[in-house]
Formats: structure tokens, C-alpha cells, sequence
């Protein structure tokens, strides 16, 4: 069972590793900003919860949060596996995600972290490009689109994300580090943790993702 949480700063290629699984595994890629909308759009309960919170400049609480990841990894199409990207944030995620995920008959059976060094980060985000509609992710340097400013995968027009500059990246690195070195060392005591290294090239990343989840299906 591919159930996969997928770590990684922002900036490492994840976008374009979250790409290749669910199109190689058929499994669904969830995100937590994607349930939010979602939720909120619908007007769902949950939603509204989540609404009012961020309309005031709050963070969502955790267990509201997890309530969300819940309800979400109990569709259908999670059945035989999914794609967890930007949760869990927190230790306290961890734990009900590793508490909740059997309950569901969705345990977490794989961690992929994939890292670059943080000067090469930057450079990368600079010339981050992503697509509003499907999420897919490029770069103008090392990643272009076949069309300039076009997705590949559905045709919509290629933004810049207003908060891929350097001062803005700078502390969501240092946010994402505070938050991730913890997440690192529980599951590597979990034993599902592996770790990938960016700077060997997307292509060569993306095979040994593919052999791990091969092996592990």
C-alpha cells in the first residue's frame, strides 16, 4: 500500500516528484491548502470553521487540521493509496496521523524527504514557475515548459508565486526547518523515513522514488 507523506523545502522539486507518483501509481496527490479551499468552497462545516479562523489572521489549529486530513483520507479514491504533501507540519500531526491512520485503514507506509542545499534553493525559486490550475511546477532555468509560460499537462497560463522572492523564501525556510527536523527524526524512528538528494538531478530522483515505491506497493 503506497500511503506516502512527501517532504522536501520548499523549492527541492517536490511539485514535480508529486507529479510523476500520481501519474506513474494512480494514486491521489492531497494537500492540506487544497482541502482547505475545498472544504471552504463547499461549505462544509469543517470549512467554515477553517474560513472564520483564516479571515482573522489566525492559524488553523491542529485539530482542526487533522480533522480535515481525516475526512479526506476516508474518500473512496485513498482506498489504495495517497500522496500527503504539507502535512503533517507538526509533531503533534504526527501523532494523530499515526494515531488515526490505522483506525481508517490508512497508515502512513512511506516518508520521502527530498533535500538541496539552502544557496541552491534560492537560486531555484527565482525561477520558480507553477500552474494555478493542475499545480504542476517548473523553472526557467532547469525546467522549462515545451511552451514558455504554458503547462504541459493542461495548457493554463504559468504564474510566479508572489512569495517566491528572497526575503519572503528566506523565512520559509527557516519556518520550514523548525518544523521539519522533528518530523525527520520521528519517522525515522518509525522506520519508514528515506531521504533522497536533490542536487543528483530530477530525473535520477524521480527514478529512485519510483524504484522505492515499486518495491513497497
Amino acid at each position: 500500500m503506497l500511503n506516502i507523506i512527501l517532504m522536501g523545502p520548499p523549492g527541492a522539486g517536490k511539485g514535480t516528484q508529486a507529479t510523476r507518483i500520481i501519474d506513474e501509481f494512480g494514486i491521489p496527490h492531497i494537500s492540506t491548502g487544497d482541502i482547505f479551499r475545498e472544504n471552504i468552497a463547499k461549505g462544509t462545516p469543517l470549512g467554515l470553521q477553517a474560513k472564520a479562523i483564516i479571515e482573522r489572521g489566525d492559524l488553523v489549529p491542529d485539530d482542526l487540521t487533522i480533522g480535515l486530513v481525516k475526512d479526506r483520507l476516508c474518500k473512496d479514491d485513498c482506498a489504495k493509496g495517497y500522496l500527503l504533501d504539507g502535512f503533517p507540519r507538526t509533531i503533534a500531526q504526527a501523532e494523530a496521523l499515526k494515531k488515526m491512520g490505522p483506525e481508517i485503514g490508512r497508515p502512513v507506509t512511506l516518508v520521502v524527504d527530498i533535500t538541496v542545499p539552502d544557496e541552491v534553493l534560492v537560486e531555484r525559486i527565482a525561477g520558480r514557475r507553477v500552474c494555478p490550475k493542475c499545480g504542476a511546477s517548473y523553472n526557467v532555468n532547469s525546467m522549462k515548459p515545451k511552451v514558455e509560460g504554458i503547462c504541459d499537462r493542461c495548457g493554463a497560463e504559468l504564474i510566479q508565486r508572489k512569495d517566491d522572492n528572497p526575503e519572503s523564501f528566506k523565512v520559509r525556510l527557516e519556518n520550514y526547518y523548525a518544523q521539519t527536523q522533528p518530523l525527520v527524526d520521528f519517522y525515522k524512528e518509525e522506520g519508514i523515513y528515506h531521504h533522497f538528494d536533490g542536487m543528483i538531478g530530477f530525473q535520477k530522483v524521480s527514478e529512485g522514488i519510483s524504484s522505492l515505491l515499486q518495491a513497497n506497493k
